[in-house]
């Protein structure tokens, strides 16, 4: 698991990533939204400091992120039935809006309760922005090890827009004006529609219904699947305890640069930018967990590492500290977002993913809401340094209480790794995007054949798709050998595609480890993916144009 950080690692998976243009677009899509919403996020602080100190940071944090995580329950179902690109392009176009507003609503002196709705109205669309993006990359990558490459790369660049949105917001600030520095913000949420339009969703087949009839139900399947999974279930928990100190460290922030430290807004600025520099930092780390099989480890260490910093912090306030440890919570940052994002996709189907991602950022959204009324509350109970400490120790704690299961998930999830590269190796699977063919591995049983055991009789009735796993097996057809088949064949999809007789016999030649898979899941698995279904199509045809048994029987 521990390996020499290379510089190069992080060049290697940042070229795969960015020489495949869907996934490049998608790349820049989310580094525009991250960075103008870093920006957004430091100029509304200031904005509502100034007007109602640490508790004006905190209410105005509430008052964003509660409406936010109810908005993105509601619009991730429509991701899940309908063009997840089109749903992103319309909350990317509604944020710019928003946003936009905002700046026009703050040069006109307009009153800051209406600034503070519409920038309800911007954190709802980014906090749509993100499980819709979460969902659609998947889709846009060809197998697990470049899904995480592409979750590296989308921490990377969130690193950088967490350096460059609160380095533009401060400078502007320092510069022109609030209301300035929100138009601008503005712009560059715009800019991110660019990228996102040139993105098409490979051709995955959803249910064609009406959405708007079946919303409430399918709003709840979504949380059922996150309720009913006690992985997904861990995962996500401690990603809204994450949330919720994170909600605490941003009111600690503005009130430590301008009550404790008395640094002025570009203490604020470069308090935060802190985070991004810590955050690219970081990513060159990040980069080694392509291909990891301790993702569930790594995000209890990230944890941990993103805890204890705001606890050594407040211990020991100064310019210098605060600098240091918040590099490496943005250090930690880089990493923890990897498995936070890697692994609900091995553990929710592609067709609830828009809707489980969605939880998630409610989530965390409510997450951040917590901590920011808890973090104003805890300040004046104790103080900002002792609030600091506490808060900061709460992460190390339950990384700490959760170490078993989570290094338990990886093992689990490693066998399972074992299984899918055996179904990438057949025609008829190989095509089928990460989300499907992850939860088609979750379903497989497993068996072992004794070699001269015969698997399946031609003539026999057939619900049941196997693939060879290891060893080799004789087709026979009419009581003559046709073929040999080995490691990664499949066999019996002719039987289960046409709704007809086994139309050959199958026998071990040597001791066989099979996956065994229900036609049903098959069938849903490749009726799911066009290019799938295609492909099973032909290698059906050629099999039956090969040999067709005079009498098929139904």
């Amino acid at each position: 698991m521990w390996r020499r950080l290379h510089l190069e690692d992080t060049a290697r998976v940042l070229r795969a990533v960015m020489r495949r243009p869907p996934l490049r677009n998608a790349e820049i899509a989310f580094a525009l939204a991250v960075t103008s919403e870093a920006a957004f996020t430091v100029t509304l602080g200031v904005v509502s400091f100034r007007s109602g100190g640490a508790a004006g940071v905190g209410l105005v944090a509430l008052l964003r992120m509660l409406p936010s995580a109810v908005g993105t329950a509601l619009i991730t179902p429509y991701a899940d039935r309908t063009n997840r690109v089109r749903v992103l392009a319309v909350v990317v176009v509604v944020r710019a809006a928003a946003i936009g507003a905002c700046g026009l609503l703050l040069a006109s002196d307009a009153p800051l309760a209406t600034v503070y709705g519409l920038a309800v109205v911007a954190t709802i669309a980014m906090a749509a922005f993100r499980p819709v993006h979460s969902a659609l990359l998947p889709a846009l990558c060809a197998d697990t090890d470049e899904l995480t490459s592409a979750n590296v790369v989308r921490g990377v660049v969130e690193a950088a827009g967490m350096l460059v949105g609160p380095i533009l917001a401060g400078a502007l600030l320092t510069a022109t004006s609030p209301s300035t520095t929100t138009l601008a913000i503005a712009a560059v949420s715009l800019a991110s529609a660019v990228p996102v339009l040139a993105l098409h969703e490979p051709p995955t087949i959803r249910p064609a219904q009406p959405v708007r009839a079946h919303l409430g139900r399918e709003l709840v399947e979504g949380i059922r699947t996150v309720a009913h999974q006690h992985d997904l279930r861990l995962v996500f928990g401690l990603g809204f305890a994450q949330s919720a100190v994170r909600g605490a460290m941003n009111v600690f922030v503005v009130v430590l640069a301008l009550d404790v430290l008395d640094t002025g807004d570009g203490g604020v600025a470069a308090l935060s930018a802190a985070l991004g520099v810590g955050g690219i930092l970081g990513s060159f780390g990040a980069s080694l967990l392509v291909g990891s099989r301790h993702l569930g480890a790594w995000l209890a260490i990230a944890l941990a590492l993103w805890g204890a910093p705001i606890s050594v912090l407040g211990a020991a306030p100064g310019t210098a500290v605060g600098l240091l440890t918040l590099a490496v919570v943005g250090t930690a940052n880089a990493f923890i977002d990897v498995p936070l994002f890697s692994l609900p996709v091995r553990l929710a189907g592609d067709a609830v993913l828009a809707r489980a991602f969605g939880v998630f950022e409610a989530m965390i959204s409510v997450g951040v809401a917590l901590g920011s009324i808890l973090g104003p509350a805890l300040i004046g109970l104790t103080g900002v340094r002792p609030a600091m400490i506490l808060t900061g120790l709460t992460l190390p704690t339950l990384a700490l209480l959760s170490w078993h299961h989570l290094t338990s998930l990886d093992d689990r999830l490693g066998v399972r790794e074992e299984e899918i590269r055996a179904l990438r190796r057949t025609p008829m699977l190989g095509l089928l995007p990460v989300p499907i063919i992850e939860h088609l591995a979750g379903r497989l049983g497993r068996c072992s054949v004794p070699a001269g055991t015969t698997v399946v009789e031609q003539g026999t009735p057939g619900d049941r798709v196997y693939v060879i796993a290891r060893g080799e097996a004789d087709v026979i057809g009419n009581g003559r050998r046709m073929a040999t088949l080995g490691e990664g064949d499949g066999f019996g999809e002719v039987a289960v595609v046409d709704r007809i007789a086994r139309t050959a016999t199958v026998r071990a030649r040597t001791d066989l480890d099979l996956l065994e898979l229900a036609g049903d899941d098959f069938l849903a698995a490749i009726g799911a993916h066009g290019p799938a279904t295609e492909a099973t199509r032909d290698v059906v045809d050629r099999r039956l144009a090969t040999f067709r048994p005079m009498t098929l029987g139904a």
